[in-house]
């Protein structure tokens, strides 16, 4: 879950600001590094999140052919469930030494002999449906407190591997071993858990185990597909899995998510209470944080960099593609130091730009060639730097011999773009529309196909405004040449009401509308 990640160990300081901007009908949280934004996180009660949500779902279908059966969790589409997320009777998987809750495959099986039609089984979302596709979901069920996540499907205690003292972490496998009662499952231990004391794992545990015997107890009285268990809300997880000493301050504009962050925290860690601030000034938060700007340009296509260079961020149903360009940059004697320097502000505001725009899949960027070897390993090094501030696990591969260097991101939920934005209706998402020459072209020939039927009705044809000016300017004949055509009168009328590449034959006499018995191409 993304939420469950914490911030990447970084060497050098660094200013780190959370601010939530709360209303009745959505919830907006900004991360800030060094006053800049990073990441923005988006609530809304028609758009709840799904992530970590579990599930009494039936199974629909089982598919031997790609080792996957789809499940009904009472969503529009079926949720996937893929074998190796299957939790197989009288086996349990390892608990990962990390806290980002990735499994280790269990022991290859076949879904066929595991589950059956109509089988209802216990299943946590993983994925939220993006397109045209549901929910991915696991067996795996995990559930995360701020110290622990629990696995009751899983068998040893792990420790987060950003914990790097040998002696802390084996510390606290053995505080958490005796802890945890026999056959009751797995447990990560949480970056944040460093200095933790018995009575807080001990407190915390007792908490989560009574949450499973809850969900467990609910199987027991209701019917597939039903939701079992919620993930908390997006304040709350995000102080939960987030805030901790590395966070300077959380600064909070609403007074009721104020008082429940701070009671939360008293709970949990006291010690960060001081850090939370509530905002009420007559300046909206994101106003005043200079933000707001930034967001409502998120979609834009172009980002400048501070030499004058840009890059271009263009998304698409299979991939994504990133293109540098150098711009109005053009240094000063070796152009091998002014790419360079343009690349080198590139990869870090590509990653930031991934990050925020929260973009997942397949990404393809097509920085500016370099001749020398190692200046393309200081841009590639350079980008994986500052992905590993990201909390969705990424992977950078190495230049190709194209010069384009081809990353994944981790996609469990539609980006910005997908999620805040709709297929314009006239363009229908290509971000193109037709000419206005090809318009009238396009009406020429449904004119001339209405008078090969030898109709010779007299008809007005409608166009949008810009495409009627084009005609009044570029072809005043256009009337006259249309009436020898069709062998009929007619009219020609602008209608704001159309689209910019519509356009539309109707029978002045009936008023009737025939365009589309005419209109072809």
């Amino acid at each position: 879950m993304p939420l469950a990640r914490a911030w990447r160990v970084w060497q050098e300081p660094m200013k780190r600001e959370i601010l939530i901007n709360a209303t009745a009908r959505e919830t907006r949280v900004a991360i800030l590094e060094d006053d800049q934004l990073v990441e923005l996180l988006t609530d809304r009660p028609d758009a709840r999140r799904m992530i970590g949500d579990i599930y009494l779902g039936k199974v629909e279908a089982v598919l031997p052919g790609i080792q996957a059966a789809f499940v009904n969790i009472g969503t529009e589409k079926s949720a996937f469930l893929h074998a190796n997320d299957v939790v197989v009777a009288g086996a349990s998987s390892d608990a990962d030494d990390d806290e980002e809750e990735e499994r280790r495959p269990q022991k290859e099986v076949n879904i066929q002999d595991v589950l059956k039609r109509g089988q209802e089984v216990i299943v946590q979302v993983s994925k939220e449906p993006i397109s045209t596709k549901g929910p991915r979901v696991t067996g795996e069920v995990s559930l995360a407190g701020r110290f622990l996540v629990y696995m009751p499907f899983a068998s040893k205690v792990g420790v987060s591997r950003k914990i790097g003292d040998r002696a802390e972490r084996q510390r606290l496998r053995e505080m958490v071993q005796e802890l945890l009662p026999a056959d009751a499952g797995g447990i990560i231990v949480r970056t944040v858990s460093e200095d933790t004391s018995r009575e807080t794992f001990e407190r915390e545990l007792n908490s989560l185990l009574g949450q499973w015997k809850r969900i467990n107890k609910k199987t027991q009285f209701t019917r597939a597909p039903s939701l079992l268990h919620r993930e908390t809300n997006l304040t709350r997880g995000l102080v939960r899995d987030l805030f901790s000493a590395k966070v300077d301050q959380l600064t909070v504009d609403s007074k009721q998510v104020f008082n429940e962050v701070v009671e939360y925290l008293e709970q949990i860690a006291p010690e960060l209470v001081s850090r939370v601030k509530l905002h009420e000034e007559s300046v909206p938060i994101f106003d005043k944080a200079e933000i707001e700007t930034e967001i409502r340009d998120l979609f834009k296509r172009r980002c400048d960099l501070p030499s004058g260079g840009y890059i271009l961020i263009e998304p698409t149903e299979a991939l994504v593609s990133v293109d540098v360009n150098s711009g109005r940059y053009t240094g000063k004697k070796d152009p091998e130091k002014t790419i360079l320097r343009t690349n080198s502000e590139a990869a870090r505001e590509v990653a930031r730009q991934l990050r925020l725009r929260d973009v997942g899949g397949i990404i393809v960027c097509d920085f500016i060639d370099m001749e020398s070897q190692s200046n393309r390993d200081k841009i590639l090094q350079e980008l994986r730097t500052h992905l590993g501030r990201d909390r969705a696990r990424t992977k950078a591969f190495s230049v190709s011999e194209l010069g384009l260097i081809e990353m994944t991101r981790q996609r469990v939920r539609q980006s910005h773009w997908q999620s805040v934005t709709m297929a314009c209706p006239t363009c229908e998402g290509t971000g193109r529309i037709l000419t206005p020459e090809t318009i009238v072209r396009r009406a020429e020939r449904a004119i001339k196909r209405m008078a090969v039927e030898g109709r010779k009705d007299p008809v007005m044809l409608k166009l949008h405004p810009e495409v009627a000016l084009h005609v009044l300017e570029q072809e005043k004949d256009l009337v006259k040449r249309l009436e020898r055509a069709a062998g009929a009168p007619i009219e020609l009328r602008d209608d704001p009401l159309l689209r910019q590449d519509e356009f539309k034959l109707v029978i002045k006499s009936a008023g009737r509308d025939i365009t589309e018995q005419y209109a072809v191409a």
